[in-house]
C-alpha cells in the first residue's frame, strides 16, 4: 500500500466522520475535499473541478428543472390529488402507494428521474395531508433504488454484469431476470419501512406543519357563505345569453353575484365583461331565496356541486379578505356603487364590520374604514393583491396560493415532453443526460417554466455536495484503492466457500456505493467476482447477480446516489437520517439476495 492510497483513505474517514457529526454544511465538506485534493497534488485542478461538469451534476440540475415543470403546470397536484383519493391522508398508506408507485417506474427508468418527478408531488401532498416531507422523501427514495434491481435496464449496474457475461461467452441475464429477487426485496423494503424504518425517520418531521394561513374552506366559514354558492346552467335559449355580466345586472336585479363560468368545460373567473352563452354554468352565491327566485325567473337547472366540483373550482378561483384603509375612496359607496368588480377583476361575498358579519343585503350598504371584505376570483387576481392597493390592506391570502399552477393551461405540453424523456431514457436512444437536458429546455420553450423558475428550482447544496464528492471517486481508482481492496477481500474470504464469496462481494460493492458511483463499483468488481466464480468452480450467474443486487443498495448516505442528493435539501434531511434507515436495509437485501439467488442462479456450474 503506497503512500498515496494511506492519504486517499484518510481523507474519506475524515470527510465520513464530518459527514456523521453534522458539525459542518456538507456542501462545504465537499468544497473542501476538492481543495484538499487539488492543492495536495493527487489530483489536477482539472480532475478535482471535473465533477461540476460530470454529467450526473448536469443530469441532476435539468431534473430539478422538469420536477417544478411538473409542479407549474398542476400535473404534481394532479397526480398528489388521485394518491389522496387513493390512499387519503394516512402516512402509511400514503408511504406504501408512492414506494409502489416509484419503485414501478423506476424499473423501466432512471432511478433519479423517477424521485424528480415525485418530489413536487410528495411536497404538494405533505401539505394537503399534514405531513412532513421528510416522512415520505426518504422511503421513495429507497423504493427508487430498489426499483432499479427489478429488471435489465433499471440500473446501469444491470447491464454491467450483463455485459459482463457475453464478454465471457455466456448466455447475458434477460429483461426480468432480476424482477423475482427485485419484487422480493421491495416487498421486504416496503414492510421494513413500515414495521422499522418509519421510526427512524427524523423526529423533528413527526408533528404537522405549522400553518400561518388560512385555508379556502376556513375563510368561506368565517363569513358563512359556503351554504349560500350554486351552480346553475343556462337552457340552450335563455335570455342572459348574449349578455356580458355587466349587462345582466344580476346584482341589482335578482341579488346574487356570478362568481366564475364553465364555458366548454373551462371554468374561468366571472369579469364585467365576461359574456354568457347558452349551456353556460354558473357559480353563483346569494341568499337561499334569491337563488331559487333567479333560478325559477330565467329557467336554469342546477347541477350539483359535489367535492370533485369544489377541487376543480379551487384549481381556477380563489378567496382572500382584505381590509379597507383610512384613505380608501370605497369608504361611503355600496359596491354596486363602486363597481367593485370592473375595478378590480374580484367579487364581493362577504363584508364584517367589528367583527360581525353584514348577513343581508350588505351590497346596499355603504363600506366604512375597517370593514374586513371577503373577496373572491381567479387565482391571477388574488395574486396580485399581495402587490398592495391604496383601497384595502391585505388581511388573509389562502395557503392554496402556494399550490396554485400557474401554467396548468401547458399540462398537456408538459406531459408530452415527460413522456418523450421516458422513451429516450428507456431504450436508449439519447444518454440520459441529453434526453434529462432536452426535456429541461423544451420544458422553458414551451412556456411550461420560465428561465426564472428554473434556475430558482435548482438545489445548489444537492449539486454542489455531488460535484464535490465525485473527484473523491476519482482518487479512489486513480491510486487504485478500489482494485487493491476487492482483490484483497476475494483472496481472503475465497476458501470459505461460495455463500462466504457472495457476501463478501455483497458487502464490498455495497459499502464502495456508498461512496462512489454504483456503476463504477461494477465495472471494477464483476471482473474480479467472475475470476473468483472461475477458482471456485461455481456458476458466475448468481455471483454477479448478488453484485448487481448490491450496487443498488445506495441507501445509507446523501451521497450514496443522485437519488439521496436529490431529496437532501427538500426533506431537511441531516447524515444521519440515511445511516439510521440504510444500513438496516441494506442488511435485510442482503438476507434476501443470500437466500433467494442461489436457488434461483444455482451455483453448480
Amino acid at each position: 500500500m503506497n503512500a498515496e492510497i494511506v492519504f486517499v483513505f484518510t481523507l474519506l474517514l475524515f470527510t465520513i466522520i464530518l459527514f456523521v457529526s453534522d458539525k459542518v454544511r456538507l456542501d462545504i465538506v465537499a468544497i473542501g475535499v476538492i481543495l484538499v485534493l487539488m492543492l495536495s497534488g493527487l489530483l489536477t485542478p482539472v480532475e478535482a473541478l471535473s465533477g461540476f461538469a460530470d454529467p450526473v451534476v448536469l443530469l441532476i440540475a435539468g431534473l430539478f428543472v422538469i420536477g417544478e415543470g411538473l409542479y407549474q403546470t398542476g400535473i404534481a397536484f394532479a397526480v398528489g390529488h388521485w394518491l389522496m383519493r387513493v390512499a387519503g391522508t394516512h402516512e402509511v398508506r400514503l408511504m406504501v402507494m408512492l414506494m409502489l408507485v416509484v419503485a414501478g417506474l423506476s424499473a423501466f427508468m432512471s432511478s433519479t428521474g423517477a424521485v424528480a418527478i415525485f418530489i413536487p408531488i410528495v411536497l404538494s401532498l405533505s401539505v394537503k395531508a399534514g405531513i412532513n416531507p421528510s416522512r415520505l422523501l426518504l422511503p421513495i427514495a429507497m423504493a427508487s433504488l430498489i426499483g432499479g434491481m427489478l429488471t435489465l435496464i433499471g440500473t446501469p449496474p444491470n447491464l454491467v454484469v450483463s455485459t459482463q457475461l457475453e464478454r465471457e461467452g455466456l448466455e447475458p441475464f434477460g429483461f426480468f431476470s432480476f424482477t423475482p429477487i427485485g419484487l422480493t426485496v421491495l416487498l421486504c423494503g416496503i414492510i421494513y419501512m413500515l414495521l422499522v424504518g418509519r421510526y427512524q425517520l427524523p423526529k423533528r418531521a413527526a408533528g404537522k406543519p405549522k400553518r400561518n394561513q388560512r385555508s379556502i374552506r376556513e375563510l368561506a366559514d368565517a363569513y358563512a357563505v359556503r351554504d349560500k354558492i350554486r351552480l346553475l346552467q343556462l337552457g340552450s335559449g335563455s335570455s342572459l345569453a348574449g349578455q356580458s355580466i355587466e349587462q345582466a345586472r344580476l346584482l341589482s336585479r335578482y341579488g346574487i353575484v356570478v362568481i366564475g363560468i364553465e364555458h366548454n368545460k373551462l371554468l374561468n373567473p366571472a369579469l364585467s365583461s365576461s359574456v354568457l352563452s347558452s349551456n353556460d354554468a354558473l357559480l353563483v352565491f346569494g341568499k337561499q331565496t334569491d337563488l331559487e327566485h333567479f333560478r325559477d325567473e330565467e329557467q336554469l337547472t342546477e347541477l350539483p356541486l359535489d367535492e370533485y366540483q369544489v377541487q376543480r373550482v379551487k384549481q381556477e378561483l380563489g378567496l382572500a379578505e382584505v381590509l379597507l384603509t383610512p384613505d380608501s375612496h370605497l369608504i361611503g359607496q355600496t359596491l354596486i356603487e363602486a363597481d367593485f368588480r370592473k375595478h378590480h377583476d374580484l367579487t364581493v361575498l362577504g363584508i364584517q364590520r367589528l367583527g360581525e358579519s353584514l348577513q343581508d343585503n350588505f351590497t346596499h350598504i355603504p363600506l366604512a374604514f375597517g370593514d374586513s371584505v371577503l373577496v373572491a376570483g381567479g387565482w391571477q387576481a388574488i395574486a396580485e393583491l399581495k402587490e398592495g392597493h391604496d383601497d384595502f390592506l391585505v388581511l388573509n391570502l389562502p395557503e392554496e396560493l402556494a399550490e396554485v399552477a400557474p401554467g396548468r393551461h401547458k399540462s398537456t405540453h408538459a406531459l408530452v415532453i415527460l413522456a418523450v424523456m421516458l422513451v429516450l431514457m428507456t431504450f436508449n436512444l439519447v444518454p440520459n443526460v441529453a434526453a434529462v437536458l432536452l426535456a429541461a429546455l423544451a420544458m422553458v420553450l414551451t412556456g411550461c417554466i420560465t428561465m426564472n423558475n428554473a434556475y430558482q428550482s435548482l438545489n445548489a447544496q444537492s449539486l454542489v455536495l455531488i460535484a464535490g464528492m465525485l473527484p473523491m471517486a476519482t482518487a479512489l481508482e486513480k491510486t487504485g484503492a478500489v482494485s487493491l481492496i476487492a482483490s484483497a477481500l476475494v483472496a481472503a474470504i475465497g476458501d470459505f466457500g461460495p455463500f462466504a464469496l457472495m457476501a463478501g462481494l455483497f458487502v464490498l460493492t455495497s459499502v464502495f456505493s456508498q461512496f462512489i458511483s454504483n456503476t463504477t463499483t461494477t465495472v471494477l468488481i464483476a471482473p474480479i467476482a467472475v475470476a473468483a466464480a472461475s477458482a471456485l468452480n461455481i456458476s458466475v450467474y448468481p455471483i454477479l447477480m448478488t453484485v448487481a443486487i448490491a450496487a443498488s443498495t445506495a441507501f445509507a448516505t446523501p451521497v450514496a446516489s443522485p437519488v439521496n442528493t436529490l431529496i437532501l435539501g427538500p426533506g431537511g434531511y441531516k447524515f444521519m437520517d440515511f445511516v439510521k434507515v440504510g444500513v438496516p436495509l441494506q442488511i435485510l437485501a442482503m438476507i434476501v439476495t443470500l437466500l433467494l439467488v442461489p436457488v434461483i442462479f444455482p451455483l453448480a456450474p
